[in-house]
């Protein structure tokens, strides 16, 4: 150190300087972590927001079978897959006659079942879907439902025509009573729905109509005894056309099913 008094003072970093710059350092520092530690949180928090919407998706379906069962419980069988004109043609989808047993019987009752499902009148109705026929994980906002029957002659839904539990000679348990479906654009009033055909292409099959959620690895089915399953991807042909027919007598590997 100089004994000079005119001499200058050497320059240098005062405590002050160096403790913001050791701040500034750590804070980028927390920063970058901060943001590595969000990137591998992202996931799974949208991997449990996707669990918690396939378990309201299942909840509405739940509902739905519970509906179907009711009105077997009054009319001694389930709801006919469409209400048809003189000539044959569908008017009237199977999800309008369940209405009352849902808690809709308002909505119900302005159902004009003189004119077809997008009669003038009717028409006026679709904006008003309930909210247990839309999936959860299915962010396109418009009237069209997730949830379908699956329509042919071996099935539950033979058309016009209804089918009772005594008519399931496969079991209830091992007979599905509706699928989940995206892109199929069905309006919910519409009395339209799966074809056997179209079911039997698999699950999530590539860009064409059949069973198929926004859930990963799989779909919700309902089946005849009212409980929600969970059907893979990996699902063998064999095994789903059995669960669609209702007395094939095609026997069912409960381990087959999925998760």
């Amino acid at each position: 150190m100089s004994t000079d008094p005119g001499a200058a003072p050497k320059q240098g970093l005062s405590g002050c300087v160096i403790a913001a710059i050791v701040v500034a350092f750590a804070g980028v520092a927390l920063f970058c972590f901060a943001g590595i530690g969000l990137a591998l949180l992202l996931p799974a928090v949208q991997a449990a927001r996707e669990a918690g919407r396939r378990s309201q998706c299942m909840n509405d379906m739940k509902q739905i079978s519970l509906a179907l069962l009711n009105y077997h419980d009054v009319y001694h069988s389930f709801p006919p897959a469409f209400v048809a004109d003189a000539d044959g043609k569908p008017m009237h989808s199977w999800r309008v006659l369940i209405l009352p047993f849902m808690e809709q019987n308002q909505l119900y009752q302005q159902y004009d079942f003189n004119e077809p499902w997008n009669g003038p009148k009717n028409s006026r109705l679709a904006s008003q879907m309930p909210a247990q026929f839309r999936c959860p994980s299915d962010s396109v906002d418009g009237n069209n439902t997730n949830y379908v029957a699956v329509v042919g002659p071996e099935t539950v839904w033979p058309g016009a025509a209804p089918v009772g539990v005594r008519a399931i000679r496969d079991g209830t348990s091992n007979t599905i009573l509706l699928v989940e479906n995206v892109g199929a654009g069905i309006n919910w009033l519409e009395p339209r729905d799966l074809t056997l055909d179209e079911a039997l292409r698999g699950i999530n099959p590539p860009h064409q109509p059949g069973i198929s959620s926004h859930h990963p690895g799989g779909a919700d089915a309902v089946f005849c005894d009212g409980h929600v399953q969970y059907l893979s991807d990996e699902l063998n042909p064999n095994t789903l056309r059995a669960l669609l027919t209702k007395d094939g007598g095609e026997p069912v590997n409960p381990n087959e099913l999925g998760y």
